[in-house]
């Protein structure tokens, strides 16, 4: 088995980061507010919550080597928030793995017949917890602070994510990139970026 190099032993830490930045926000919801709209089409906070919850379990299955497309189904729950932060211990065991960057992983909603390096899964992972962090704070009227290399991190993978045709079609990960105007705050490019305007809902 190789050694981790210093740059994969910092990105998982950042992803670590990034998904506990995640749980403080979904900590912050209340029962009554599960009905709230959020920043993603037609999704109520329960909608959004539960999502989160099966991309956790899903992305710590491939982590674990299982390609098996089931893991991702999203399914009802009485209390998402104590399900996000379980959802949440397990996909940061899930990379916890000491080999999983020696390993391409299944990702059966992206490319159902093939490998993904994992460094490029768990850059995945990462910005798509530092942006449904922000869309459940916002849902609740809150927002978020990231660590700056971990608001780095996630601007360099936004970045390199396709703003194409694929981002209008149904069930896209994002909605197509908004203006990024100079200045702007780095979370505000991430979400420009992705499709989310930092003002939701206004």
């Amino acid at each position: 088995m190789r050694m981790l190099t210093d740059s994969l032993k910092e990105l998982r830490d950042q992803h670590a980061r990034s998904v506990r930045a995640s749980v403080e926000a979904v900590a912050r919801v209340r029962p009554d507010q599960l009905d709230s709209a959020t920043p993603c089409a037609d999704w109520r906070l329960r909608d959004l919550l539960e999502h989160m919850i099966a991309q956790n379990h899903g992305f710590a299955a491939a982590a674990r080597g299982s390609g098996d497309p089931d893991v991702w189904a999203v399914r009802a729950s009485d209390d998402p928030v104590a399900d996000y932060r379980a959802s949440a211990d397990d996909v940061l065991a899930g990379f916890a793995v000491e080999d999983v960057f020696e390993r391409e992983l299944l990702l059966p909603e992206v490319l159902p017949d093939r490998g993904i390096p994992a460094h490029l899964v768990i850059g995945f992972h990462l910005v798509d917890s530092v942006v449904h962090a922000w869309d459940v704070a916002r849902s609740i009227g809150d927002t978020i602070t990231l660590d700056p290399d971990v608001a780095e991190a996630a601007l360099r993978i936004a970045l390199a994510v396709p703003d194409g045709p694929e981002r209008t079609a149904p069930g896209a990960a994002f909605a197509p990139a908004l203006s990024v105007p100079e200045e702007t705050p780095t979370l505000d490019q991430i979400l420009l970026l992705l499709g989310r305007s930092p003002n939701w809902p206004n």
